[in-house]
């Protein structure tokens, strides 16, 4: 496949994704393609490489049936969709919080002298630069930026496969972040919920076209 095929392949699968309200539940994704739309995920960018995301991929029906009553923007994707996944994001990044000490020290593998130097840089850009240290939930949606990444990547990985998607924001985030503490699902204090997001089939099979602004209202060209 030569490169204009290939972007030609990519413009088709967003094309055809669509935010779908309701799945065919007949359908279930393979083990594998699924894993590949969790690697996605996995391997996305993040600022600063802080990976401050966690996904909780929910197939227990009884604790669906739970997070339906209190999800508003996921009534047909619940019941419907063979996998459904609640992204968290970590409520503490902060320059000197020790998990980012261990994920550039230990996963990054950056030399603690490197870690020692560019530290004053880490601070600069959360406390001056990006004003995220002006209190918890400036930082917390910091992170919580970062799971947008990984949640279009997974979303435009999964529709070069043929698989739909939805993204959820209509949920009671107090009621949902006490479930899950409840059931045991996050740790007190260190993840926040972010954003949802369910996979599986459409039951309408005809590609609705793709409404969009115009390039010409939307890109802006300095020279």
């Amino acid at each position: 496949m030569d490169k204009e095929q290939r972007k030609q392949q990519i413009l088709d699968a967003y094309h055809f994704r669509h935010a779908t309200k309701a799945f065919d539940p007949e359908r279930k994704i393979s083990e594998d393609d699924f894993a590949f739309i969790l690697e996605t995920g996995r391997l996305s960018p993040s600022s600063v490489g802080s990976e401050p995301w966690k996904f909780l991929v929910v197939q227990n029906e009884e604790l669906r049936s739970k997070l339906r009553q209190i999800t508003w923007g996921a009534q047909g994707q619940l019941p419907t969709a063979s996998h459904f996944v609640i992204m968290l994001a970590r409520k503490n990044v902060r320059y000197d919080s020790p998990y980012l000490r261990e994920q550039m020290l230990e996963v990054k593998k950056m030399p603690e002298e490197v870690f020692n130097q560019v530290l004053g840089r880490y601070r600069e850009f959360q406390e001056n630069d990006l004003k995220i240290l002006e209190n918890e939930r400036a930082l917390f949606d910091w992170a919580s930026k970062q799971t947008y990444i990984a949640l279009g990547n997974m979303m435009t990985a999964a529709a070069e496969i043929g698989i739909d998607s939805c993204p959820i924001e209509g949920f009671q985030l107090d009621n949902v972040e006490k479930l899950l503490k409840e059931e045991g699902l996050m740790d007190d204090g260190e993840f926040g919920v972010s954003v949802m997001v369910a996979f599986g089939y459409r039951t309408d099979k005809e590609l609705r076209p793709k409404e969009r602004r115009t390039t010409e209202q939307v890109v802006q060209w300095i020279n």
